[in-house]
């Protein structure tokens, strides 16, 4: 599943350069990041149990694999609009039940979303040109999520990639010019991803998560 990940991002970025093969030189911009991110508390309903509440955990730098993404820009200089850029984003979040949680859920030993809450979207930028270094942006988006859904119960256990459902993202942000092709970013991006899983038993699992992530990054243009 993460070869069919990487492969469905890739073709994405190739299909967007072709597309633009055109472009003048700094439409396009690659960036990566990292940073701090958690989420919102979310019910988890279940087709055949009880439903619950979960409170999640992002340990973004404590546990491997950390949080990350990296995304492809192309901005619309040629099309008389350099404040607009459009995005392909990808981003390697992720979330842990925690103890309380745990202590709601009896016989419950592994509940999380690693080895990603992967998210990839399409976006829509706006930046807002001045003279300075410092360009502030937001953006809106949406997309896929397709989680490691990681499930230990009495009854069974999950333990795979699946296709979750969509993802709403937005953000808001500043870079700062180092020079023509290189800057670096820090940002603010919340993504609202609908998961709906099958799990052991024959069972569906389905949450709403929130995800709220403090991002610092890099990108580079050409």
């Amino acid at each position: 599943m993460v070869s069919r990940i990487s492969c469905m991002i890739g073709g994405a970025l190739a299909a967007l350069m072709t597309g633009c093969g055109a472009a003048a030189a700094g439409d396009f911009e690659i960036s990566a990041y990292g940073g701090l991110q958690g989420a919102a508390d979310s019910t988890i309903d279940l087709s055949a149990s009880p439903s619950f509440d979960a409170s999640w955990d992002g340990k973004s730098l404590s546990a491997a694999p950390p949080y990350y993404g990296a995304r492809l820009t192309y901005w619309l200089n040629d099309f008389g609009r350099p404040d607009l850029g459009v995005t392909l984003d990808y981003t390697h979040a992720k979330v842990y039940a925690d103890d309380e949680t745990f202590a709601r859920t009896p016989g419950w030993t592994r509940f999380e979303f690693t080895d990603g809450l992967n998210l990839v979207t399409a976006n829509l930028l706006y930046r807002f040109q001045n003279s300075s270094a410092w360009t502030p942006y937001v953006g809106v988006g949406a997309g896929i999520n397709v989680p490691h859904v990681e499930v230990t119960r009495p009854s069974g256990t999950t333990f795979g990639y699946e296709f979750g459902g969509a993802t709403l993202q937005a953000q808001a942000g500043v870079s700062y010019a180092i020079d023509e092709r290189w800057s670096a970013f820090a940002e603010y991006k919340g993504n609202y991803s609908f998961v709906n899983v099958p799990i052991d038993s024959g069972e569906t699992l389905k949450t709403n998560i929130m995800t709220n992530a403090v991002n610092v990054g890099i990108s580079f243009k050409w």
